[in-house]
């Protein structure tokens, strides 16, 4: 006797919660809603088939891209001698929203996790290592964690004694945010990393 095929609208629900942040009472509404509208179900799985077949990596900073460079990279107004290191394409994406930078980036693809078996042989510090000949300074923009300060403390000794500046991005209290709602350790940081004014 052959097994009944598995219901598609579980499936669907199932391979929607896998992705971060939908559990799954979200994932049956979205599933249900799929289902609702076909046109928009074609579309979407004709988007997720072009990415999953044409985005790739960025030879240079590791960013996702349809090209083998991508547009940051291959953009001749972006200063050479300037790279960002961040941990994730999300990142890099952070950064350029502020609309300050216009250096090049380098993504690592994640942070040091020992415990999570994430050594510097699984990011990109090697292809990092490799692309300073004509670079002046290195900003580490890690994220403000435990990982994210160790990597950036990792990465700071690997590039000094190669003679390129290595600078940290700040911390501190957000645009907006009022003091008394602020953690302490975010207080802390500002305080420590305050400028003349």
């Amino acid at each position: 006797m052959q097994d009944a095929p598995a219901d598609p609208i579980a499936v669907l629900v199932h391979h929607l919660s896998r992705l971060p942040g939908i559990g799954g009472k979200t994932a049956t509404r979205l599933a249900y809603f799929l289902v609702r509208d076909p046109g928009l179900s074609e579309d979407l799985a004709a988007a997720l088939q072009g990415t999953a077949t044409t985005v790739g990596r960025c030879t240079i900073c590791g960013d996702f891209t349809s090209a083998e460079v991508c547009a940051t990279c291959a953009d001749p107004k972006r200063e050479p001698s300037l790279v960002c290191v961040v941990e994730r394409s999300q990142d890099l994406q952070a950064v350029e929203r502020a609309g300050v930078y216009r250096g090049r980036y380098h993504i690592l693809g994640g942070a040091l996790s020992p415990l999570d078996g994430v050594g510097p042989d699984v990011l990109r510090v090697r292809e990092l290592l490799d692309r300073l000949m004509d670079v002046e300074e290195v900003i580490l923009a890690t994220n403000p964690t435990v990982e994210g300060d160790a990597t950036a403390l990792y990465l700071a000794r690997l590039l000094k004694p190669i003679g390129v500046k290595v600078s940290r991005i700040a911390r501190g209290v957000s645009v907006g945010a009022e003091l008394e709602y602020t953690d302490a350790g975010t207080i802390g940081r500002a305080l420590e990393e305050r400028r003349e004014l």
